[in-house]
């Protein structure tokens, strides 16, 4: 079980919530609404990727995911846009980022890296993954009844080294900087960026996939449409 040295608590925890978003979906909303409400987060932080280390380009500019980030989120007080990893030059890591946000925040804000189950098990090949802890929790966002020997069975050895030293209780969270790994059921939304790309490209409607205003933006600048040979 994972512990930490608890300082006097300031403040209720922050969500750090990074992707593409290309485009941003409902799955990824109700991520975040969930467990900035079952963890009582004093906010989610969007951070759309500007140029992505691990993944081909996205298909949409930098600029445009921004755009539609801010569309889907501007009526949730609950959720913040930061542009931060837009408008680098260079490279997005997300241990860097969690840096700055550790430098902007102070050293006794509890900050909390919000990843999907999928992400979490492809953790290690991050650069510098086990600084990640240095800076923030890791929150580990996964479909009910998703038994945690299945992660096991499918991590490397030495991320189940990581779960087994730093596995703690949500209600842990808000009480130390960084450093654990919890985990949290959410409404399991089988929806993903790559089908909608895909069903604009082929000429359909993707909506309730995505929120109406997002989809008349992509309308508006004409985006996903079929790539010319």
């Amino acid at each position: 079980m994972g512990t930490c040295v608890a300082e006097p608590r300031t403040s209720q925890p922050i969500g750090i919530f990074g992707g593409t978003f290309d485009p941003i979906h409902f799955g990824h909303l109700r991520l975040a609404e969930e467990l900035a409400e079952s963890l009582e987060l004093d906010h989610v932080r969007f951070i759309p990727t500007g140029m992505p280390p691990h993944r081909s380009r996205p298909r949409t500019d930098a600029e445009h995911r921004l755009a539609m980030v801010r569309i889907a989120t501007a009526n949730n007080p609950h959720f913040v846009v930061d542009a931060r990893e837009v408008q680098l030059p260079h490279l997005s890591y997300t241990v860097d980022t969690l840096h700055s946000l550790r430098s902007e925040f102070g050293e006794q804000q509890s900050l909390c890296l919000l990843l999907g189950a999928d992400a979490f098990l492809s953790l290690s090949s991050w650069h510098r993954w086990q600084e990640l802890f240095l800076y923030a929790h890791i929150v580990i966002a996964h479909r009910p009844g998703f038994p945690q020997s299945t992660w096991k069975d499918a991590m490397p050895e030495i991320l189940r080294d990581e779960i087994e030293t730093r596995m703690a209780n949500p209600q842990d969270l808000p009480n130390c900087p960084a450093g654990l790994i919890a985990a949290r059921p959410i409404t399991a939304l089988d929806i993903s960026a790559t089908y909608i790309r895909e069903t604009l490209n082929a000429g359909r409607n993707p909506r309730y996939l995505i929120p109406d205003a997002v989809l008349d933006y992509i309308s508006n600048f004409q985006l996903y449409l079929p790539e010319l040979p």
